[in-house]
């Protein structure tokens, strides 16, 4: 079966932050690589964190094989500085190593120039996380050294680890 892109809609919020979670933080036995349950724990989004992200200047890409979403991401534009941070991709842990991810980082990015205006890109990445960082150099990012802490007032989890650091990533479209 095909798989299609699409801007997601408040109605997906729950299909989306369940696929954020089973990427970011699952069970046993649906972990992928892309997992940080070791690092982080408690959920990475909820239905309410997906839909304050439909706004307008921000959005979420979806990709789906018939009525399944099969990975996401997110792109937010800071018209300003020309730039897109992109940020919560994910992949179902069964579906990672198959070049989803990739897709989807690259149409986040093609998004992000062609419909924000954006010519870098931005993102953050768990210092923590060596695989993650070295699959986005790989795509063209560079290290920034611009290091910060766990955003511990995000809603995004709580760090297992103490002094958990996120690095900027950027890249030029």
């Amino acid at each position: 079966m095909d798989i299609a892109l699409c801007l997601a809609t408040a109605d997906d919020a729950e299909a989306i932050a369940g696929l954020v979670n089973r990427a970011y933080r699952p069970g046993a036995g649906l972990r992928g690589w892309t997992h940080e349950a070791e690092l982080v724990a408690g959920e990475r989004a909820s239905a309410a964190t997906v839909r304050s992200l439909l706004r307008p200047g921000s959005a979420l890409l979806v990709l789906c094989r018939g009525d399944s979403i099969v990975a996401c991401v997110h792109v937010e534009a800071f018209p300003a500085e020309r730039a897109a941070y992109i940020g919560m991709l994910a992949t179902e842990p069964a579906e990672q190593a198959g070049g989803l991810g990739k897709r989807m980082l690259a149409c986040a990015e093609r998004y992000a120039a062609d419909e924000l205006g954006a010519r870098v890109f931005r993102m953050s990445v768990l210092v923590a996380r060596v695989e993650l960082l070295a699959f986005y150099v790989r795509r063209g990012y560079v290290r920034s050294g611009r290091l910060e802490g766990f955003p511990d007032a995000a809603g995004a989890g709580v760090p297992r680890v103490p002094g958990l650091q996120l690095e900027t990533l950027v890249k030029q479209a």
